[in-house]
């Protein structure tokens, strides 16, 4: 590895082997089945329970669309992600197009450490869905199980240190047990489909609802459309997490293209149907406003569509493990790309200690749950708003930011030797353009503006994490603060 002479330790040791001589780092696990249940299990996990009905709430019978305009704006990004992987095979994602398009230190770490407070908050969002699935479906057991805020609370937090402990199994262990947990919530998700199926098929159903749109206020089809996309964008993304684990992966040349469309082509088709069979079952009125907010509105679809059976009791659980995966995804390459940042010393040096035994970043893991529990307790405390609903919109709305910077970064490194994929050029063009006009504030209702203030709030923790480093480096170690090996920022030799 060749490192920047003027960014070499006083010491003369790499700067990057912050675990010592002896340490190893990261192994490579996935091949394309793995890979595939990665980036399934990802998008498929909490958002289609996190969102359907608020989206629901503002196109009324026309569910279903928003999820296909998201899909359409997150293939286009994927186009310009699988592009840049195939041509750059390192692990770092966004981080790393940015830093070879732009060339900008500090402008590379925000990107990164976006991309970062987009999976904490993720993996918080899933949190709040799964304490009050678990509550509820305790409480259909053994009636009595307090299900409100303060309890709530305490197992989504308790939810965080779980997964902590898996984490710091390792990535092989993380993998293997997400197979798992992907099985289980596509499992959960074939059995709304099917309810909604039946119920459409014994004449109990409204299939005509799906083409029906219906607007609370005065937005008209495109802007409602808008806000309902922007909203649905959170059950569309997870496809980007793969691209921090390729330093894992096998060959990721040659299956990034064919598993990451596959994988966001099944989440699609599986969001479609879900989406008709809720509109279908759960009368119109009722979809945004579901018994349970925290839970979500697929719970009703069960409870209305079979009644006389007990998928009602067990669908509380399937959901737990469904959006556990999402978490557990989230949460481990978070950790990461934080583990990345430290060994490089953009981040302190702490961050990047290894453990001898499982070979996981351990002290990034404690970092990121840290994280993440401000969050759910800032959320649940001071917010007027849900967990779920303010944690998955700041998820959506980091993410277009950097997949916005990642279009125009397609762009920008046309100038380099194309790779084994390439896109059409419009396709990152178009990409750019709709991920940024899903930024704005007129895509978000009055209530979601909190997001903003997340963002901005998680974001300056980074930079402040960046200041401190930047001071140190240039105190006490007499170097300058920068990406040492951009390329290899999730795994140093």
């Amino acid at each position: 590895m060749t490192v920047r002479p003027d960014l070499d330790a006083p010491d003369g040791r790499d700067p990057a082997d912050v675990n010592g001589p002896g340490v190893p780092d990261l192994k490579r696990v996935m091949g394309p089945r793995l890979l595939l249940l990665f980036i399934v299990g990802d998008i498929l996990g909490a958002g289609i329970y996190a969102v359907t009905g608020k989206l629901a709430g503002q196109v009324g019978g026309i569910a279903w669309l928003p999820f296909v305009v998201a899909f359409a704006v997150a293939t286009i990004t994927a186009f310009s992600y699988l592009e840049l992987v195939t041509k750059y095979p390192q692990a770092a994602g966004a981080a790393l197009y940015t830093h070879k398009a732009f060339g900008v230190h500090f402008v590379t770490f925000i990107v990164a450490f976006a991309v970062v407070c987009s999976g904490i908050t993720s993996a918080s969002t899933s949190s709040g869905l799964l304490a009050s699935n678990l509550l509820i479906g305790l409480d259909e057991l053994l009636p009595g199980v307090p299900t409100g805020d303060g309890a709530t609370l305490v197992v989504a937090l308790a939810f965080m240190l779980l997964l902590a402990g898996i984490n710091l199994r390792g990535v092989g262990e993380s993998v293997k047990f997400n197979v798992v947990l992907t099985l289980v919530e596509m499992t959960a998700l074939a059995i709304v489909i099917v309810i909604g199926f039946v119920v459409v098929a014994r004449g109990d159903g409204n299939l005509g609802a799906v083409t029906v749109f219906e607007s609370p206020g005065d937005k008209n089809l495109f802007m409602a459309v808008t806000v309902a996309t922007a909203i649905a964008f959170f059950a569309m993304v997870g496809f980007e997490d793969s691209v921090n684990m390729v330093e894992e992966t096998k060959d990721p040349e040659l299956i990034f293209p064919r598993v990451m469309l596959t994988g966001l082509g099944i989440a699609v088709a599986i969001y479609v149907l879900v989406a008709i069979s809720v509109v279908a079952v759960v009368p119109s009125g009722d979809i945004a406003n579901p018994v349970d907010p925290e839970a979500g509105v697929l719970l009703d679809v069960v409870r209305i569509g079979a009644p006389d059976l007990p998928i009602d009791k067990i669908f509380p659980f399937l959901t737990v493990f469904a959006v556990a995966n999402t978490a557990l995804i989230n949460m481990l390459m978070a950790s990461r790309l934080i583990y990345g940042m430290a060994i490089q010393d953009v981040l302190p040096r702490q961050l990047g200690r290894v453990s001898p035994h499982t070979r996981s970043p351990y002290v990034a893991i404690g970092f990121t749950t840290a994280l993440a529990f401000g969050l759910i307790v800032y959320v649940r405390t001071q917010s007027e708003s849900t967990i779920v609903g303010a944690l998955s919109g700041t998820t959506s709305l980091l993410l277009l930011a950097v997949f916005t910077v990642v279009n125009v970064c397609c762009l920008v490194l046309r100038r380099d030797p194309p790779g084994a994929f390439r896109a059409p050029t419009v396709l990152p063009v178009v990409g750019a353009v709709a991920c940024a006009y899903l930024l704005g504030p007129w895509a978000r209702l009055d209530e979601d503006m909190v997001q903003y203030k997340i963002a901005a709030g998680l974001l300056g923790i980074g930079v402040v994490l960046w200041a401190v480093t930047w001071l140190v480096n240039r105190g006490a170690r007499g170097q300058k603060t920068g990406f040492r090996d951009v390329e290899r920022l999730e795994h140093l030799d």
